[in-house]
């Protein structure tokens, strides 16, 4: 892979680390800040809000200019979000500082996805941007638990000046190291989100938000899973999180491998996976080996989707390759948010912890049966055309 390449996963691993971290950190914050942990916890849902919002409010001003500087902006931005978390005064300053930093991170995502695919050849596209994700699957693994536990002896404003350092060294990285590739088109506004609301750019979406957001429904809650009912002690949560995380940064190459074998098989194949381990995960959670065994299957299903999901969107949307990017990312984290909030939901109506990964396979289910539903009609019409042709 282009070092370039590299260099955007980086950015995407401080901004991940971002992302994760604070929820570690969250009784400091509560506590120093005099809020409430459920207070604290908006700067959570808060983050993903502005995940949300920056696609479509950034994404189609960016495009127009040179890639490498709407990058280098977007990581500024970031930097400059996470300067102020870590000046401020209040909770409100710091909620606002939060959504600040997150409306850079869909469209830098999203952009970056496809600078990646435009550096190595279309065999390789792909496996270029599951190597963007693995700063994700860093961050996941190293990233977020050192800053949670600098910050838990520092205190939370040290976590946010050593991102804030670390952002500003990406940002002269992405500067100075990616290639000075051409602009985009100027941007037809309602030319590019009339492809984002084609019927197949919509479905392309929501297989996104189902078959990922079903994963959540059961990682929100892995650690009272492992200790309530699995039976291990606290200290082991840790160490079986990183085992996790090790299975995400294997999944990552494996989906993008798939994707660049065959994008159309790719989708319905790794979503296949990932349901067939949340049902084991629900099955054997009683069992500690087993259920450690599942939680590495599960980090390795999960992100084996993410690079099939997101060259799906990308080849539905040519004419609005990085709108449509940046959305997706939105939908991720869209997923991300129902799958917790239907996992909670569930949990106050009386689902047991352990029956909590059925719920995650039934929204799972329902993305994978968009995407044979959707594949069905494609198929038939190749049919009816090679029938025609003989």
């Amino acid at each position: 892979m282009p070092l370039s390449v590299y260099v955007m996963s980086l950015g995407v691993f401080v901004i991940s680390t971002s992302e994760f971290m604070i929820m570690g950190l969250l009784p400091n914050l509560a506590r120093t800040l005099r809020v409430s942990l459920a207070s604290a916890g908006i700067l959570v849902s808060g983050y993903a809000i502005g995940v949300v919002l920056g696609a479509p409010l950034l994404t189609p001003f960016l495009v127009k200019l040179p890639r490498s500087t709407a990058l280098t902006a977007l990581m500024a931005l970031f930097a400059l979000g996470n300067t102020v978390c870590a000046l401020a005064p209040g909770y409100d300053v710091l909620l606002a500082a939060r959504v600040v930093s997150a409306l850079a991170q869909a469209s830098f995502l999203g952009l970056g996805a496809v600078v990646a695919s435009q550096l190595v050849p279309p065999a390789q596209q792909a496996r270029a941007v599951s190597t963007i994700f693995l700063g994700s699957t860093v961050a996941t693994m190293a990233g977020a638990p050192a800053g949670t536990a600098f910050g838990q002896q520092y205190g939370w404003r040290a976590t946010f000046w050593v991102l804030a350092v670390v952002s500003a060294l990406a940002v002269v990285a992405v500067n100075r190291l990616l290639p000075r590739l051409a602009a985009g088109a100027a941007a037809d506004l309602r030319r590019e989100f009339a492809t984002l609301v084609r019927p197949a750019m919509l479905r392309a979406l929501l297989v996104t938000t189902l078959g990922f957001g079903g994963t959540f429904t059961t990682f929100t809650f892995i650690a009272p899973m492992l200790t309530q009912v699995t039976g291990l002690h606290e200290g082991w949560v840790s160490p079986i999180l990183l085992l996790f995380g090790f299975g995400m940064f294997l999944g990552a190459p494996i989906g993008g491998r798939l994707a660049d074998w065959n994008l159309g098989a790719a989708v319905p194949v790794s979503l296949i996976a990932l349901i067939l381990v949340l049902a084991l995960t629900a099955l054997v959670m009683a069992w500690p080996i087993a259920m450690v065994a599942a939680v590495f299957l599960f980090g390795v299903a999960l992100f084996a989707t993410v690079a099939p999901l997101q060259m799906q969107v990308m080849a539905q949307a040519s004419d609005a390759p990085v709108l449509s990017s940046a959305f997706n990312i939105a939908a991720f984290n869209l997923g991300n948010a129902a799958g917790a909030y239907a996992g909670s939901l569930a949990l106050d109506h009386g689902v047991a912890l352990r029956n909590l990964p059925w719920v995650g396979v039934a929204i799972s289910v329902a993305g994978l049966a968009l995407t044979l539903l959707t594949r069905a009609p494609r198929a038939a019409a190749v049919r009816a055309a090679e029938r025609g042709e003989a």
